[in-house]
This record gives structure tokens, C-alpha cells and sequence, in this order.
């Protein structure tokens, strides 16, 4: 289906995008850490609400 050339630009933009992706996320890991405090407990309250709302369809539903 794909040509051997395909599949290998492939694996090198895969391989080439993650290290764009880590290289930025190191570069602004500092900035992110003083925007964004408290994100972890916005994130853990967003997953309760969910888990809440499972546990309200399943107990409904029986």
C-alpha cells in the first residue's frame, strides 16, 4: 500500500516531530511551571466530576 520511501519520510517525521515537541517543552518548562500552578487540581477535580457522573449512571441504571 505505501512505497518503502513513504514509510521511512514517515518514521523520520515521527522521529523528527517528537524531539521538536520535547526540545520546546524543555525550552519552556519554566514558564509553564509559573502559568500554570494549580492546573494538577483543576485536572484531578475534572476526572472526580467524571468518575461522579459514571458512578451516577451506573446506580441509576440499576
Amino acid at each position: 500500500m505505501f512505497s518503502t520511501g513513504q514509510i521511512i519520510f514517515a518514521l523520520l517525521f515521527a522521529i523528527a516531530f517528537v524531539i521538536v515537541i520535547i526540545v520546546s517543552y524543555k525550552k519552556d518548562k519554566k514558564l509553564h511551571a509559573k502559568n500554570y500552578k494549580g492546573v494538577t487540581w483543576v485536572g484531578l477535580g475534572f476526572a472526580l466530576f467524571i468518575a461522579i457522573l459514571l458512578l451516577l449512571k451506573y446506580y441509576l441504571k440499576n
